[in-house]
């Protein structure tokens, strides 16, 4: 039996630590105010006939704090990448000399500032949620093992441990938010 519990343990952990992985990269593409190229993560850019990421037909990256530099591979499709920008929808306007696209990235206002705040505690709560799911999935395991003969003080040590490890996920989960908050919110 105990080795049913550890498999519930290490199962709990691993679908957790996803959600972690999860949420961090959602959390990366919530700007907070630096120019960087996971910006254009989302971009999809029609390429020969089919929606394309940028990172597949362009060489994305900084000049600086404030200015992201996106150079095509093919100069025919300097438009296109143009087009797939604007059409994302993140409120770049990228800027051509002729071979590259040039984004100054505007400084946040405030009140953006606290939108990517809630956007951001958004994000964490679904983490948290999932989280949540998957306790009682581990708890629902611990209940059939319950009823196939584990003893009570084994399924109160189980079902404490499992709350543990929700504790210990959803304490990095409110770290990982307030390091976010604060970098969003520093001006």
């Amino acid at each position: 039996m105990t080795e049913e519990l550890e498999m519930i343990y290490d199962e709990l952990k691993d679908s957790s630590e996803k959600r972690i992985e999860h949420l961090d990269n959602e959390l990366s593409k919530i700007r907070a105010g630096k120019a960087t190229p996971s910006m254009l993560s989302n971009v999809m850019v029609e390429y020969y006939g089919s929606m394309t990421p940028i990172q597949q037909v362009a060489n994305i990256s900084t000049l600086d704090a404030r200015t992201l530099t996106v150079q095509p591979w093919e100069k025919a499709i300097l438009n296109d990448v143009a087009k797939g920008i604007l059409h994302a929808n993140i409120g770049l306007n990228p800027q051509s000399n002729g071979e590259m696209l040039i984004i100054s990235v505007p400084p946040l206002t405030e009140e953006r500032r606290i939108e990517l705040v809630k956007r951001a505690k958004s994000e964490s709560e679904h983490a948290k949620v999932g989280i949540r799911n998957h306790r009682k999935e581990a708890m629902d395991m611990i209940k059939v093992l319950k009823d196939d003969g584990l003893s009570e003080d084994m399924v109160k040590d189980a079902e404490d441990q499992v709350q543990s490890i929700i504790n210990s996920f959803t304490s990095r989960i409110d770290k990982i938010l307030d390091q976010k908050e604060s970098s969003i919110m520093t001006i």
